[in-house]
This record gives structure tokens, sequence and C-alpha cells, in this order.
């Protein structure tokens, strides 16, 4: 493929693109500013979190996919064709696009994000399953006769995958991510303490005292919100068990859809892992203690990839440097657009 072809893992939370001889050139929240009075997308990315909150009366932040599958699609097309324009990718001839999807998406949901990419400026569009390529960016063995196994928590989906021999051999997904984990605390403030706070505020807290097992260095924070009786401002004290008890659904589900992917695998697979062990990848599994809870349930061993904010999209990219036979064996799609 042409050095302005590009690699796309469009996610709930974050979408990445990569660029062949660039790497990762893009990197932001998957948001589009839209003018409440006229409808038009004036921001995306950051600049649309900033801006919604600058001027909350002129302009609201909206997440256009919902569970990785496009809940608006003139918007979501909107954002990626400015996104194509960011890096320069908007200029004859067009980028071939290979994309990252969710494997539990069903065809008509493929083909929405699909049509979405073609809108935006992309010459052809080809699939690719999501644990798939995280596996290739994280560096497994999946073309050799063992199981690899990788758990992607994102945004609004966890994908838990066994490959071997080049594919994905079984699967689960939950409709859990870190979106959920934020507005499970955000729920919990206002049930609570009467107190409401931002997306931008629980997902603070999540980073700075969440947790899904108990540590020994475990700290409290201080949380300031909006009391909802009065209309003031007022603070409060939590413990990071606090924060811990309001993730622990979130977490058994991903959990147990692990361990079921797990006792659901060929046997001869299943007990490769307890050598090899679980990757995790995914901005979800850099909730602190995730990876020491996973291998507690699953009783194997688990770590982290590399970089598992970046890995989906760096595996994706890896396949732009495939030959087209050998790349064609990993895609779920390819369609040439006219």
């Amino acid at each position: 493929m042409s050095r302005r072809d590009l690699a796309v893992d469009l996610g709930t939370a974050n979408t990445l693109v990569f660029q062949q001889g660039r790497g990762v050139v893009f990197n932001e929240p998957t948001l589009v500013g839209v003018d409440v009075r006229t409808g038009a997308v004036a921001a995306i990315g950051r600049e649309a979190w900033h801006a919604a909150g600058e001027r909350p009366s002129e302009l609201v932040a909206v997440r256009p996919l919902r569970r990785s599958a496009i809940a608006n699609f003139e918007l979501t097309e909107q954002f990626l064709r400015l996104i194509f324009r960011r890096v320069g990718a908007s200029r004859l001839p067009k980028p071939r696009v290979l994309a990252a999807v969710p494997s539990a998406l069903t065809p008509v949901e493929r083909r929405a994000v699909e049509d979405a990419l073609t809108s935006a400026g992309a010459r052809s569009v080809s699939l690719v399953d999501g644990p798939l390529a995280a596996a290739i960016g994280a560096g497994l063995p999946i073309h050799d006769p063992v199981g690899s196994m990788v758990v992607d928590v994102g945004g609004g989906t966890s994908e838990m995958a066994m490959l071997a021999l080049g594919g994905v051999v079984i699967s689960r997904a939950v409709p859990v991510g870190g979106l959920d984990m934020d507005e499970a605390i955000q729920q919990h403030f206002r049930k609570r303490y009467d107190l409401a706070i931002g997306e931008g505020a629980s997902e603070q807290i999540k980073i700075e005292v969440g947790s899904a097992y108990p540590a020994a260095d475990a700290t409290s924070a201080e949380v300031r919100g909006r009391e909802l009786g009065t209309g003031t401002h007022s603070t409060v004290l939590v413990s990071a068990e606090e924060i811990r008890e309001i993730l622990a659904n979130s977490v058994e589900l991903i959990v147990r859809a692990t361990r079921e992917c797990l006792a659901d695998s060929p046997p001869e697979l299943a007990h490769d892992i307890l050598e090899t062990g679980v990757f995790l990848t995914g901005g979800g599994v850099l909730l602190r203690g995730l990876d020491m809870r996973l291998a507690h349930g699953c009783e194997v061993p688990v770590q982290l990839a590399e970089h598992p904010l970046t890995t989906v999209v760096a595996g994706v990219g890896r396949l732009l440097d495939y030959e087209p036979d050998q790349r064609e064996a990993f895609l779920t799609a390819h369609r040439p657009v006219p």
C-alpha cells in the first residue's frame, strides 16, 4: 500500500490514525462539537471538549459512536472527514484505509463503518477484527499453532479473544468499558452525596484512586462538585475502597467474560495460556490492579501490552506493510469504491 494509506482505530472514547512512515498522526477523543443553533460541526476531538466547556450555551460535545457502533452517521462522517483533512489525507489520490472494528459488530454495523470512511474520503475500506489487530500490535505469535489471548478494554466495549494460526478461534464481548466506569462514579455521587460531577471529573477520580484490586498504597481524594439541591459547590472526601466498590460490577463483567472465553477455548490452546499469559490492551486496562484481578479470577498470568493505548492501531498499521495476499487473510471485509 502507498505511504498515503491509513490505519484507523475508531473507538467509542478515542480515535487513533496511523500513517506509514509517520506513525500515529491522530490520537484524540471521539468527540464532535456541534453548534446548538445551526447543528454544524464546529470542532472535533480535544478542541470540541474544551470549546463545549468554555461555551456551553453555544456548543455541545457529542459522541457519535456508542458501544463502538456508529450512532450518528452524519456526525461520524464529518468527524472522519476533518481527521483526514488534518492529517493531510484529503488530497488526491485518496487514501486506502484499514480499520479495526470489534468482532461483535453486526454486518449492518460493519457496513456503516465502511460507508462512513468512504464518505469521508477513503478510496477503499477494509476491516480487521480488533482483537486480531491487538495481537499483531502486541507482537504475539498468532501465526503459530499455539494459543494467544488478548483482552481489549475500550471505552464502551470489552473484547476477549483466543487466537491461533492467524485467526480468532473464539471471542467474547461485553458492553462495558471505561466510559461505563466513569458514568458509574457520576451516578454514585448523585445518589450518595447529592453531588453532580462532570465526565472529566469522574474520569480523573478513576485515574487517581480507582482500582480493581486492593493495594497497600491506596489513597483518598477530594472531589468537588455542585450540590443538586442548592446549586452550591461542595467538596467530599472519598477513599480508594469506595471507588473500587463502585467499579466492581464493571470489573466483574470483564473478568467473567474472560474466564468464559478461556473455558470455551480448545483445551490445548487454553493450556498454552498458562505459560504465555493473557495480554491486556486498550485504555481501560490502565485501571490500577485490573491485571491482578484478572490473574486472580482466571488463574492465569496476565500482563499489559507495552503500549496498551496504541496497540490496536499499531497492529492495523503493521498490516499496511503486508503483501496483498498476506493481508487479505486477516480482513473481514473489503469493498473497493469507484
